[in-house]
This record gives C-alpha cells, structure tokens and sequence, in this order.
C-alpha cells in the first residue's frame, strides 16, 4: 500500500515526531482502515513517463539560457552578440553551445517516446481533440495513466487542477488555491487552450462570450476544463472526437497526417509527414 503523504496529517502535526511514534500511528491508522491510498503509476508507463516529465526540464533549461542572452544583450544596449565586448561573446557563446545541446536532447526525447507510445490508440485519440499537439497528447496519456480510476469527469478536472479548492464555513463558501493535482496535466491543458482558441473561431467565439460575463484568468479555466471534458470522454468511451465543441460543430478538423492516422483502426501514415494542428 502507498499512502497519500498530503493525507496524513496525523504523523506530520504531532507534537512528538519519532519513528516508534510514527510507526504506532501508521499501524492505527491501517487497523481502522484510515489510510488515503495513492495511486501507483504503471510500471510499464513510469520510465516513458519520466522521460517525458525530463523534457519539461530541458525545455525549462532552454528557456533560462535564452533569457541569459537577452539579459546581456540588454545590459550592454546591443541588439546582436557581435556587438558585444569580446569577453561577454564568449558568454553568449557558451549559452548557444549549450541551447543546442539542450535541443539535441530533447529531439532525442521526443524520437524515443514517439517510438514507445505513438501508435497506441488513445494517443491517436488525444491527437484528434482540439488543440492537443503530438507533445500534448503524449504528456495527457502517460498522466493519466489509465482514465478508469477516475469515477466522474470531476474527479479528473480536481486531479488535473483546473477547479479550485474550497473553504467553506458555514455559510461563508470561498474558492482557495490549492496545489493538491498533477501539475503537468495542468500544464499540458493550458496549452492545448492556448493553441484551441487560436485555430478554432468556434472556440474563440465562446472564449470571447465568456470573457464579456468573467475575467480572463477565469474564461482561461473555462476553456481548459471543456477541452479537459473532451478528454475524459473520448478515454474513457474509447470513441474518437465528435468534432463537436459544446454541441458546435467545428469548421476545421485535423488532417490524417503523421502520427495521427484516420481512426485507431487504421495504419498510420509513412514517417516523416507533417504533424497537423
């Protein structure tokens, strides 16, 4: 069994912490059956889900060093490296050889996980939902780790931290922030929002609605769950997308190009075409 470490506030708020007393309130605990239990990855998905989460850390690395030479460039009122004194070019320098090293691991990344799971079928699923990239749909799959242990689309957008907690008292009810959730699906959902509202004028159209009645930040969250409820569906019917988004048809769909194929049942196209959007 694997416990929940958030849950157990038994062990972390006791005024006596030692490991005969832990361990006497772990076994009281598990007697009155008290025990939030985690969920355990797979251990067929937990490298491959690993590799990718490394990613993000590449990506994050690239990021830093590219604002490292923008640091300097606006240090020093230049708008290219040769305008530089010599010895901050050998600065830059150094920052370019290590973004190109950093990018060459990420496509290493990337060729790798394509190999491992891109012919499975809920990824080629996730690929014909709004939004969702080939990045995107391989990041949501190996997070969910299996859409079935989730009862209700609630419990998916709690876990994929697109609701906000509550601290109700009474008859006082207030939304907190809370980071109880996988932040990498948070992420990945943020994305595909961005990209859905800029490709599709039916989802940009309700974007829009929704901006004139709530701030951004909130019309932001609307998009993110509804494309999150699209998800949990299509996984969890094992059906492919409708084309539908709340009950719209959309006026573009997704080319049949690689690694997005037709339909789960047919062969994916030869290597090396275009990814679609």
């Amino acid at each position: 069994m694997l416990a929940h470490p958030w849950k157990i506030r038994a062990i972390t708020a006791a005024k006596v912490k030692t490991d005969r007393v832990d361990a006497n309130t772990m076994l009281t605990m598990f007697r009155l059956d008290l025990i939030p239990v985690a969920h355990k990855v797979s251990p067929d998905l937990r490298e491959t889900r690993d590799l990718m989460r490394l990613r993000l850390r590449l990506v994050r690395r690239r990021t830093s060093l590219l604002n490292s030479i923008a640091r300097l460039l606006e240090k020093y009122n230049c708008v290219s490296i040769e305008g530089l004194p010599v010895l901050v070019q050998l600065q830059a320098r150094f920052h370019h050889e290590q973004i190109a090293g950093v990018e060459r691991q990420m496509r290493q990344v990337e060729r790798t996980v394509h190999r491992q799971i891109a012919r499975n079928d809920d990824v080629q699923r996730l690929l014909r939902i709004p939004g969702i990239g080939r990045i995107n749909a391989f990041t949501i799959y190996l997070e969910i780790d299996g859409i079935d242990r989730f009862p209700a689309v609630g419990n998916f957008f709690s876990y994929s931290r697109l609701v906000p907690g509550s601290d109700n008292s009474a008859a006082s009810v207030r939304a907190k922030r809370s980071r109880a959730g996988n932040r990498y699906l948070k992420l990945a959902f943020s994305h595909a929002a961005v990209r859905a509202v800029q490709v599709y004028p039916e989802i940009r159209d309700a974007y829009r609605k929704r901006l004139r009645k709530k701030n951004k930040p909130l019309a932001q969250a609307w998009v993110r769950k509804e494309i999150a409820r699209i998800v949990y569906y299509v996984l969890k019917d094992r059906c492919d997308f409708s084309g539908e988004f709340r009950g719209k048809p959309l006026s573009r769909t997704k080319k049949p190009q690689w690694p997005l194929r037709a339909s789960p049942s047919q062969q994916l196209a030869p290597e090396g075409s275009g990814l679609g959007n």
